[in-house]
């Protein structure tokens, strides 16, 4: 996938601009959140879950040579083949040469955002591969030649008339804006996708060291279809994706759909462990599992981020950030988009390439509060604004000198009683004078930033410290 995380700024500006973007995702994120805030009220103790979940990836993590040994002789023992990829070039060549050798000419893909970070559809259709996204969502954004806007609802951003409009030019179907005849077509098309594919190829929600499984959690029986019906079976993780045990994976399924799409459970919950056996009677003749690190380990080295590789990528950190529901995912510039990406992206691309993102959060400090795994995002991204201020080059000096002197002027003004009150007084009269119906509305020049897009409350015409004083006197 393109990395175009150095222009954010241009790619937000001209995401702010779009007004059909930002209606489509708040409708679905603000679905998202209440289904989510009803799901959750029906656990008691949630945040002992969190907590139990929390320590499992912990344990997981600091402890990730062990598990990851114990899934690979895991896996081996059911029947299946482990393969180890350094990087994206290196796990997009394993599962060609598995595709080449073993005479596959069309594959089936569950949703997998690894295979989005690998640029693994491009490899395979440069080899001579059909490939086809069955993911509803994944579908749609492969017809329009687009990338994933959101980890759970790749087409978040698109409206149901974009969809008709998508499916009447690729799919020669007459225009209609009714879902059900939408989803009707897609339906018929993948199906003979899947019954004419030779190779199936999947995500990892978990894998389970002491059993050697992977589970793949979906809505729509599509990945259900794409590692049962080919004969090959290649499931795409990364390293971080390892749980201990069958036991522990009952308390991230608890959670997860709720933390997702506010469903209890997720409508398939597949539980795969190697190859189809003599008797069964369904399932691949082949299971691969490649294992991806392409930077996990650079951050499992990285005593502060360490803690981004719990993530369980339940999106519930980009439906609540108000950023992500202004911007949409595209902005981001990479796979990862939101808070999360926002932290996961700099470690993976470079922060140098990425250095806006940690930059792209107002540290309301949501992200955390709705994060399943409690990871303290905004405090990883504070870690990452220093890390930038720090690696700041030469060309960055006059930049972070005008900075520097800002922040200076706005330090001394905080230590003088005077020129605090003296500042909001100022402050207040100015931007009364911009003001419309109770709201700032428009400020001028290089104010115009903080109103372009939202309106400011006006500031209090009296300071805490003489409001604190006239009741005192009263």
């Amino acid at each position: 996938m393109e990395t175009r995380t150095e222009t954010f700024k241009q790619n937000s500006e001209k995401a702010l601009k779009t007004p059909s973007l930002k209606l489509a995702i708040k409708k679905a994120t603000t679905r998202f959140k209440t289904l989510r805030k009803q799901s959750l009220a029906s656990i008691q103790n949630v945040d002992l879950l969190r907590d139990k979940i929390r320590k499992i990836k912990e344990d997981a993590i600091n402890n990730l040579d062990h598990y990851l040994a114990m899934l690979e002789k895991s896996v081996i023992a059911a029947g299946g083949k482990v393969h180890w990829a350094k990087d994206g070039r290196d796990a997009a060549e394993i599962i060609a040469k598995i595709a080449v050798d073993n005479g596959v000419k069309r594959i089936v893909k569950g949703k997998s955002m690894v295979s989005e970070e690998i640029n693994l559809n491009e490899v395979l259709i440069n080899k001579g591969e059909h490939v086809v996204e069955t993911d509803l969502g994944e579908y749609i954004i492969q017809l329009a030649g687009e990338t994933p806007s959101h980890i759970i609802a790749p087409a978040i951003h698109k409206t149901k008339e974009d969809v008709s409009k998508l499916f009447t030019e690729k799919l020669g179907i007459e225009r209609t804006d009714e879902v059900e005849k939408l989803t009707a077509t897609a339906r018929k098309t993948l199906r003979e996708e899947f019954c004419a594919a030779d190779m199936g190829i999947t995500g990892v929600n978990f894998a389970i060291a002491e059993t050697g499984s992977v589970v793949v959690v979906e809505n729509e029986g599509n990945g259900r279809l794409s590692t049962t019906m080919p004969k090959i079976h290649i499931a795409l993780m990364g390293m971080e994706k390892v749980i201990p045990s069958l036991e522990d994976l009952g308390y991230f399924l608890k959670i997860l759909a709720r933390s997702a799409t506010g469903q209890k459970m997720s409508t398939y919950v597949s539980v795969i462990t190697g190859a189809r056996k003599c008797n069964e009677s369904d399932g691949p003749e082949q299971f691969h599992l490649v294992i991806l690190d392409n930077g996990r380990s650079r951050i499992l080295a990285d005593r502060d981020m360490k803690e981004s590789l719990y993530c369980i990528r339940c999106g519930a950190c980009l439906n609540i950030c108000p950023v992500f529901n202004n911007i949409g995912g595209h902005a981001y510039g990479w796979v990862y988009p939101g808070p999360i990406g926002s932290v996961i992206t700099p470690q993976y691309v470079g922060l140098e390439t990425a250095k806006m993102l940690p930059f792209a959060s107002t540290l309301c400090g949501a992200c955390h509060e709705v994060c399943p795994v409690k990871i303290k995002i905004p405090h990883l991204l504070l870690k990452l604004r220093s890390r930038v201020s720090e690696q700041a080059d030469n060309a960055d000096t006059k930049r972070n000198l005008k900075e520097r002197i800002i922040m200076r002027l706005w330090t001394n003004s905080l230590k003088s009683r005077f020129m605090y009150e003296l500042l909001t007084s100022v402050g207040a009269f100015f931007t009364g004078l911009f003001s419309k119906n109770g709201k700032i509305k428009s400020l001028p020049s290089v104010l115009s930033g903080w109103t372009d897009e939202r309106d400011f409350p006006l500031m209090a015409e009296k300071s805490f410290r003489k409001r604190w004083e006239e009741i005192k006197n009263d």
